[in-house]
């Protein structure tokens, strides 16, 4: 696990690019499972995916293959692709990893709150740990990790614990990553 109580969340603007750069992604993965999906159903059984049950099909798979990407990353690394070229990491509120179900819950509190005018994400302006609402409701956090641990390629193994791949600090994993950065930036900031 890792200790919660020195470590700082991201600003408001490395959030948007995060998110922006992971839409991208997204919309080049849904490309790519739509034209497989197409080529798929439209040989074998030669129906229409713009109507009917077909279509009402092809949108449930496109949503399956969102939620997957975000549940595949967020559990498996706890970083998407582009969390983890703005340096940014998600945990649980105790420190330990994203369970599937924790996930999931993050998914659907985001799609909740970010409904209105992304109200979820400008509250972070206003929270005094600068959680989102999303990251409050589900018990999740976004910490900004140190500049060494941003080429980290950040895996958990069998028992939750994760490891650090190509990190030129020599930390053991993400947890110290996040320990020296917090140690880092503790020492920097005016007393």
């Amino acid at each position: 696990m890792t200790d919660l109580s020195q470590t700082q969340g991201p600003g408001l603007l490395r959030r948007l690019a995060a998110i922006l750069y992971d839409l991208l992604l997204v919309a080049s993965v849904l490309f790519a499972a739509a034209f497989v999906y197409t080529i798929l159903v439209q040989s074998l059984t030669g129906a229409d995916l713009t109507q009917g049950v077909a279509g009402f099909l092809f949108q449930l798979y496109l949503i399956a293959v969102i939620v997957g990407y975000y549940l595949y990353f967020w559990t498996a690394g706890r970083q998407t692709l582009a969390m983890r070229a703005w340096r940014l990491l998600i945990l649980r509120e105790d420190g330990s990893p994203l369970s599937s179900v924790d996930a999931l819950r993050r998914i659907g509190f985001a799609i909740l709150t970010l409904a209105p005018a992304g109200l979820g994400l400008w509250w972070m302006l206003f929270d005094r740990d600068r959680l989102t609402w999303y990251d409050r409701l589900a018990g999740t956090r976004t910490l900004l990790l140190s500049k060494g641990a941003r080429s980290a390629t950040l895996s958990s193994d069998g028992n939750g614990n994760g490891s650090n791949n190509g990190s030129s600090s020599g930390s053991s994993g993400p947890s110290s990553s996040v320990s020296s950065s917090s140690s880092a930036r503790a020492s920097q900031e005016p007393k």
